[in-house]
């Protein structure tokens, strides 16, 4: 049966290599069960529903993949969209300020909006018209952001009224713990250990506990109370049902539906292609085999997700991980898939997870996101304008959706300032027009 739903013989492949590779592929993913409820809790969501929205919709997404496109590519909650929804569209402190269940009503019609172009041929003609360097930017941003976003959960950067920002008290215990954390995954990173971002937030975690019980702080991480046990209750599910009039009354819906999408769209883009280049999947006209059954299963994902009640899911640049350990069907996603329900019973562990544990996890993130800066064409100044304005804008604005706003505009300035005019693409203009009346509705 598995040799027929996922062509084994014809990969060249076996069970045993592809449940190595599951599993490797579980472990490098595994830090997103707790940084991804960290990050959404902000907003006021529940973290234990969050966790077990995490585990399941990325169980299920995973699985869709592997039998659906037989790819070895697991799904689960994106970073960086993930910063996007708590810190930019939702909650206390997010930009735009809206209710949680308004940022998934907005997930969730993004989603929907992902399937319909997944199903036509709208998607070459949206890649094709996006500029490559500012996709890059857009990633690198991202990165820059999620790393400033660890490093003041963590209270390494804190705030200060003389430079809006300052380093913090070094001395706290907790502080002391994500600077060990993040030094120890960064030597990990450098040992190339396969999931190091894993195991630096395991690691950390163990320290944190043995300090709190050697008593150097009270707000380090503390022993589970109990081995099993297990609440189930998600009051997340199908909460994005009471948030649709909220998320159309708002004058920025557009955007922060586009945002989703436009993040989701592009990282997929990007990781499908990576792997299917690693395992032969691209043919010599660059086109890769399946890749519309790869960009369905990612768009269901992203639909069921908010249902459950979390951020965009989208393909996981660490299935590359699982490709290094032989992985070449569906077979590995498949196998990721049920580690990550079986992740479910590792919830009674969720208390030893605090921000000082999950921000080394952040900012390590951060740090590989921010490597596609090296394929900006920084000689080229009108790229070099709208590619670092759409960087640094997401940084002081503490918005992701601002920053790509302001670079497709200045994009645009500068194109039309050299004389290049013609290489704007319509759906730039299309886009310019609809960050102009978001800047304006604001």
């Amino acid at each position: 049966m598995l040799e027929k739903l996922f062509k084994l013989k014809e990969k060249k492949t076996n069970v045993k290599t592809e449940i190595i590779a599951g599993v490797t592929t579980f472990l490098a993913m595994a830090y997103i069960l707790f940084v991804n409820p960290d990050i959404l809790s902000a907003t006021g969501m529940s973290f234990q529903s969050v966790f077990l929205a995490t585990a399941i919709s990325s169980g299920i997404a995973s699985i869709i993949m592997g039998v659906l496109a037989n790819y070895p590519v697991a799904l689960a909650p994106g970073m960086g969209v993930n910063a996007l929804f708590a810190f930019t569209v939702c909650g206390p402190i997010g930009v735009m300020g809206l209710s949680w269940q308004a940022g998934l009503a907005a997930v969730f019609v993004s989603g929907i909006v992902f399937l319909l172009i997944s199903v036509t041929g709208i998607r070459k003609t949206i890649i094709n018209s996006i500029p490559k360097n500012m996709k890059l930017a857009i990633g690198a941003g991202i990165g820059f952001f999620i790393a400033f976003i660890g490093f003041k959960n963590a209270g390494i950067i804190v705030a200060s009224e003389a430079t809006f920002v300052a380093l913090g008290n070094l001395k706290d215990p907790s502080v002391l713990l994500a600077v060990f954390g993040l030094l120890l995954t960064i030597v990990l990173l450098t040992r190339k250990v396969n999931a190091a971002v894993f195991w630096g937030l395991l690691g950390t975690a163990v320290v944190g506990v043995i300090m709190g019980l050697a008593g150097f702080g009270a707000s380090l991480p503390a022993l589970p109370t109990a081995l099993i046990s297990f609440d189930l209750q998600m009051p997340t599910f199908m909460a994005f049902t009471s948030g649709f009039q909220e998320l159309f009354a708002s004058p920025a819906a557009i955007v922060i539906i586009f945002s989703f999408l436009f993040v989701d769209f592009f990282d997929t883009a990007g990781t499908l292609v990576a792997v299917g280049n690693d395992i032969g999947l691209v043919n010599e006209e660059g086109e890769m085999e399946n890749i519309e059954k790869a960009l369905l299963a990612d768009s269901v994902g992203t639909i069921f997700g908010s249902v459950m009640g979390t951020s965009t899911v989208t393909s996981f640049v660490e299935s590359g991980s699982g490709v290094a350990a032989g992985g070449r069907t569906g077979l590995t996603a498949c196998v990721t898939g049920v580690l990550f329900f079986l992740s479910i019973f590792f919830s009674p562990l969720l208390s030893v997870v605090t921000s000082a544990v999950t921000a080394p996890a952040l900012i390590t993130v951060g740090i590989l996101m921010v490597q596609q800066v090296r394929d900006i064409e920084w000689a080229d100044v009108s790229v070099a304008a709208s590619s670092f304005i759409t960087i640094i804008m997401m940084l002081l604005c503490y918005s992701i959706s601002d920053g790509i706003a302001v670079g497709f505009i200045v994009y645009t300035l500068a194109n039309i300032g050299s004389g290049k005019i013609k290489d704007i693409k319509w759906i730039v203009w299309v886009l310019d027009i609809i960050f102009i009346i978001y800047f304006i509705a604001k």
